[in-house]
């Protein structure tokens, strides 16, 4: 079959796939809509200010339109926040204190937290530092393992917050569905209604109707180079959930006492404002995206997860390959379809904060933003490569030309 003819027959297979996308992205745009709307939002807020901060009225209403359009409480968004992990970082430092634990219900989490935990050596200001200890249980067909998380929190009255990570991250596992996060959140609450739920919500922000948030999460956090961005953020994360947590964590983020009243942003926050008006939008094209992926990677008989049909929960499309080589070649393919850097060959690298070699495909116009085409993935066996992003389907369809030729070739 005719590469062009390949992409058509795929894009049969994924049609009622593309419209559950669309449909959803309608009932995220309007919630972001009122976002925008209840909080009175004008050109006033987009203004740059200095010094210390006070009365910074673009970044106080930047946190009221995320906590609405999240479906939280509260919420702190800040250009300072480095990346996801830094986000995720500061909500756990942010509300744990010495000899608490926490309690990760979906395994181990991917490879840049466990630095920061302790799990991965025992760095500078990692939680192992302050005797904060980390605890897990691996998922069971996908799902919470009921027995041993209910004995770990039965048996373990220091264990202060629940850990789910929404992503497959470097794992190959579907990612946590909404309704998958209310089922575990309330079993939790059924043994120990006391503890603190945060989600590692990166990666899924707007892949369904609400936020993990809205089913009884305490504390979600994320980049906004990834989802909530839209593609327009330059920088930057947020912890959003319950307000009394967001406090700690704003206390963590600048110095107890002073919280979010301080730091100010001498650029302009339009980016950011602008970016979560368009996230609904722009994730919408990037889970298009990875159906597209899904249904070639199908055809081609590649193991592939998602699936066309799968109800998704993430934008990441992850594919393995039986060879290395074959990882390699498909990363090449992607970098060359990307408006930056299209010359560049990537080859694997000792990336900081990762256990293997990792190889990564990323001709974005913001380095690292995964709404835009990238893939990644770390040089170890089952060669798995985790595709995500595409600002604009259309990008995704002359990407997949490019892909299925070196594929193809390869073989």
């Amino acid at each position: 079959m005719e590469i062009n003819e390949m992409i058509r027959e795929a894009e049969r297979r994924a049609s009622e796939a593309f419209d559950r996308a669309e449909q959803n992205a309608l009932i995220c745009q309007e919630r972001v809509l009122k976002a925008f709307q209840e909080n009175r939002i004008s050109a006033r807020h987009f203004s740059p200010t200095e010094g210390y901060g006070y009365d910074d009225i673009g970044r106080d209403a930047l946190d009221e339109v995320f906590a609405y359009a999240l479906n939280a409480e509260s919420a702190l968004v800040r250009p300072q926040i480095a990346n996801g992990t830094h986000a995720i970082f500061l909500a756990l430092s942010g509300t744990l204190e010495p000899n608490d634990t926490v309690l990760s219900l979906t395994g181990v989490p991917y490879d840049t937290l466990e630095s920061a935990i302790g799990l991965n050596g025992n760095l500078p200001n990692a939680l192992s530092r302050f005797d904060i200890r980390f605890d897990s249980v691996s998922l069971k067909e996908g799902e919470v393992d009921q027995e041993k998380a209910a004995e770990r929190l039965m048996n373990n009255p220091t264990v202060k917050m629940i850990y789910l990570q929404r992503s497959r991250g470097y794992a190959w596992r579907e990612a946590l569905t909404i309704a998958k996060i209310r089922k575990a959140i309330e079993f939790v609450r059924s043994i120990r209604p006391d503890v603190i739920v945060f989600v590692d919500n990166c990666y899924g922000e707007f892949t369904e109707s609400v936020e993990p948030t809205a089913v009884g999460a305490d504390l979600m956090a994320g980049s906004l180079i990834k989802n909530c961005g839209g593609g327009i953020a330059p920088t930057g994360g947020y912890v959003a959930g319950r307000k009394d947590l967001i406090e700690a964590v704003s206390f963590r983020q600048t110095v107890p006492g002073c919280g979010r009243e301080i730091g100010s942003y001498a650029a302009s926050y339009r980016p950011f404002y602008q970016g979560l008006f368009l996230a609904p939008h722009t994730v919408m094209q990037c889970l298009k995206s990875a159906i597209l992926f899904s249904a070639l990677f199908e055809m081609l008989h590649l193991r592939t997860m998602p699936g066309v049909e799968s109800e998704r929960s993430d934008i990441i499309q992850s594919v393995m390959f039986d060879r290395k080589e074959d990882m390699i070649a498909f990363m090449q393919a992607v970098q060359a379809a990307a408006p930056i850097d299209s010359f560049v060959v990537p080859e694997p690298w000792d990336m900081p904060g990762y256990a293997d070699p990792v190889i990564m495909a990323a001709g974005t116009f913001v380095q690292g933003a995964t709404t835009e085409l990238s893939a990644d993935g770390p040089i170890r066996a089952p060669y798995t490569a985790y595709l995500q992003g595409a600002l604009t389907y259309e990008h995704a369809v002359l990407a997949a030309r490019s892909v299925l030729t070196a594929l193809i070739a390869a073989h």
